[in-house]
């Protein structure tokens, strides 16, 4: 298995951006593609964003695609959101998660290692 704590969260106004980091535990994390997801007060946990294993291909859901960008740097175990041109509708509390499959995978279930969730609050 794979411990994941994301860090890097906190609040900042809109227009502004944050960077958002997951450390992964193991020596095993290059064989995890790895996603972004957030979930705000009363909402279902979305997609944000999803790299492969090997960091060459990137997927982003339409709200944040322009915005945001996911790297990883497998060397030190640690994946990436970098966050521009942020929203109020962004706030949320993000959550980084890793999954075996090569496919690209969007839903929760498809993920089966999380990390705690970072929060995310951005003001008007």
């Amino acid at each position: 298995q794979v411990q994941l704590v994301e860090s890097g969260g906190g609040l900042v106004q809109a227009g502004g951006s944050l960077r958002l980091s997951c450390a992964a535990s193991g020596r095993t994390f290059s064989s995890y593609a790895m996603g972004w997801f957030r979930q705000a007060p009363g909402k279902e946990r979305d997609f944000v964003a999803r790299i492969n294993r090997s960091g060459g291909s990137t997927y982003y859901a339409d709200s944040v695609k322009g915005r945001f960008t996911i790297s990883r740097d497998n060397a030190k175990n640690t994946v990436y959101l970098q966050m521009n041109s942020l929203k109020p509708e962004d706030t949320a509390l993000y959550y980084c998660a890793a999954t075996t499959r090569t496919a690209w995978a969007t839903r929760s279930y498809e993920y089966p290692y999380w990390g705690q969730g970072t929060q995310v609050t951005v003001s008007s």
